[in-house]
């Protein structure tokens, strides 16, 4: 396996949203507060019945990659692409000075990465891990100290992901999709790497 990564513009939107997001969810981290959340928070891996979460199939459609081009201003993002022989196998996104996304926070010193996925054929392959690597250099080399993730409650693998790469989980949002009915039950994450 010869992968090749790399740096796209959003023409190529449409290869990168030809990689599935889809992963199959058998357990959440259920999020307890300890004290009504004086004591912090306790997350506890529990099963459920297991179920299909596709990132790209929720919503109004406005967050799939072929639309972020007329959803946001991406003249400031970073895109990245890998190739197994001219085939896409994953990819990532990473938001920059952007000041209508409210991760970013107005700051110049932040980046967000607004998006990463591997082909389901080659997940745990170290796929992801390159492309958060390249993430990160991109992030750097726009003076960045801090890159920002979010992630779900019901994305246990991802969190992990973020975990074994030296990210540290920030900020728990338990309230955070409460307005959106078919994920209302989720919680956000919010995982930081100081770059």
């Amino acid at each position: 396996m010869a992968i090749e990564i790399k740096e796209v513009g959003a023409e190529a939107l449409s290869q990168y949203a030809e990689i599935p997001t889809a992963f199959r969810v058998k357990s959440i981290f259920h999020v307890d507060a300890v004290d009504h959340g004086l004591g912090g928070f306790s997350l506890v891996e529990k099963k459920v019945d297991p179920y299909t979460k596709d990132y790209d199939r929720q919503g109004d459609g406005r967050d799939r990659p072929i639309n972020w081009e007329n959803t946001f201003d991406i003249s400031q993002w970073g895109f990245f692409l890998a190739f197994d022989e001219g085939r896409p196998v994953g990819g990532a996104a990473v938001a920059f000075d952007t000041p209508e996304i409210n991760l970013l926070e107005n700051r110049r010193d932040l980046a967000v990465l607004w998006d990463i996925r591997v082909h389901p054929d080659r997940r745990r392959s170290g796929i992801g891990t390159r492309l958060l690597t390249y993430v990160v250099d991109w992030a750097r080399s726009r003076g960045c100290t801090l890159l920002k993730i979010e992630t779900q409650n019901v994305n246990i693998p991802g969190c992990r992901f973020y975990a074994k790469r030296g990210c540290e989980l920030g900020a728990i949002h338990r309230y955070a999709y409460s307005a959106s009915p078919a994920v209302s039950h989720e919680t956000m994450l919010l995982w930081y790497l100081k770059l």
